[in-house]
Parts: C-alpha cells; structure tokens; sequence
C-alpha cells in the first residue's frame, strides 16, 4: 500500500492536519491528567477503601479497559475477562461485584451495573494487610473478608448459609471428569458437617441443616489464614496492581 502523501493544500489546510496530531496528543495529556487526580481529588475514597491514591488511579485505568471507557461496568463485562473463562465459581465472583452487601453498607439487593466508586469497595475485600496496621485493623480486616466469603455462599441474602448454597459453590469446585456429582455432595456434605463439629462444638446436626450463621462461619474457619491470601489477579495487567508485590 503506497504511503499516504502530504496535503497540497493552502498553508490553512496544513495547519489544520498538523494541529489534528496536537489535539491529540493534548487530549490524550487531559484523559492522563484526569486519571491521575482521581485518588488525590478524592480523599473520602482513600479513607473508604484503604487504597492508596495510586493504586486508585491504577485501578480506574483497569476500570476503563473493562468498560470500554464507559462510567459503569456490567456483568458481561467481567463475564469476558479471559483470565475468569475456567474459573469454576466465575458466576460467584462475578455477581459478588453486583452484590449490595459488599458496599459497605446495610443494603441487601442485586446491581445492574456499577460505578467506578461501586467497583472500588468491591476491591477492597482483596487488599492485603500492611506492616503498619495494629492488631485491631487486621482482625477487622479479616472479618471484612469473611463476610465477603459468606455473602458469596449466601445466595438468598436471608443471612445463613444452606447446606443447599453451600453444596452448590463446593460441588463446583469438586466435579471433574473423576468425581460424579453424587460424590461431591458426600464430600461436601462430609466436610462441612466435620469441620462445624469440631469448630463449633455446640452446633448439632439438626442447627447444621438449618444453616449457618455468619457466627458460626467465623468459627468454622477460626483457623485459616486469609488475611495475605485472599486477592484477586484477573484484575492485573502489566502496570495494573490492586496491592504491593
């Protein structure tokens, strides 16, 4: 293909094409400027979220890639992250985002779309703990995981966990080609019930099939460490990070 050749026209003509490659390069300087200041102008999400201002500004670039530079962001728009394809509870972590109870607040209720500041809280379950937190702000951190965790199983949002909700996420994870699904509910139910046993010794068999309380689903995982563990990296691109590496 021969190269495109320069403009004969008048010197009027000339300037406009050289000022079409000015304006966009002062556009493009704009759109920088404007995601730079995002986590600066707005010290109320720093304080929400514990992000800093830069890896608020990183995470709104990740926010417009998955956009498509729109201001809100739809199910179908995580549902086409590649990185979430094999993932086997994709449609929890997606729906998770969309959740009302992980907002930071007392709302029960599903989204259609988020926000940028919607998609931000959501984030923040995954951040992970820092040296210079005390006792008190990592044991609340973690609770804020664990919460999350339980809202991701409580799928009726009635604040219990069914043996029903909770075969449904584990018999995801289970089944393979190698264990049928009658297996997987054997498993599932076999662990759960030993595990809320000994964790939670007072919890008979008849209060297990009822449904645990997010009480019982601290106990029950008392001993897991998930403080560090706990992130999500379909989010990262190459300069893209929800925390330190």
């Amino acid at each position: 293909m021969p190269l495109p050749q320069p403009c004969p026209a008048p010197p009027c003509c000339s300037r406009r094409c050289g000022a079409g490659g000015a304006n966009s390069r002062q556009v493009r300087r704009m759109m920088g400027a404007a995601t730079t200041r995002i986590g600066q102008q707005d010290p109320e999400l720093v304080d929400r979220t514990g992000f800093s201002p830069e890896q608020i500004n990183n995470l709104h670039k990740r926010f417009l890639q998955l956009s498509g530079n729109k201001d809100t962001i739809s199910r179908e728009n995580l549902n086409d992250i590649p990185a979430l394809t094999y993932n086997p509870i994709k449609s929890q972590i997606i729906e998770a985002f969309f959740d009302k109870r992980n907002q930071h607040d007392s709302e029960v209720g599903s989204l259609e779309e988020i926000t940028f500041e919607q998609f931000l809280m959501v984030m923040s379950h995954f951040r992970p703990p820092t040296l210079e937190m005390t006792a008190e702000e990592k044991q609340a951190m973690r609770k804020e995981k664990l919460r999350f965790l339980f809202n991701m199983h409580d799928t009726d949002g009635d604040g219990k966990i069914t043996l029903e909700e909770y075969r449904k996420v584990v018999e995801e994870l289970l089944s393979s080609g190698s264990i049928e699904q009658e297996s997987a509910k054997e498993i599932t139910d076999a662990a759960m019930l030993e595990v809320a046993s000994t964790n939670v010794p007072h919890m008979g068999p008849e209060d297990f099939y009822e449904g645990i309380t997010f009480e019982h689903f601290e106990q029950i995982l008392k001993g897991l460490e998930m403080e560090s563990r706990m992130h999500i990296r379909f989010l990262d691109t190459a300069t893209v990070h929800c925390g330190k590496s």
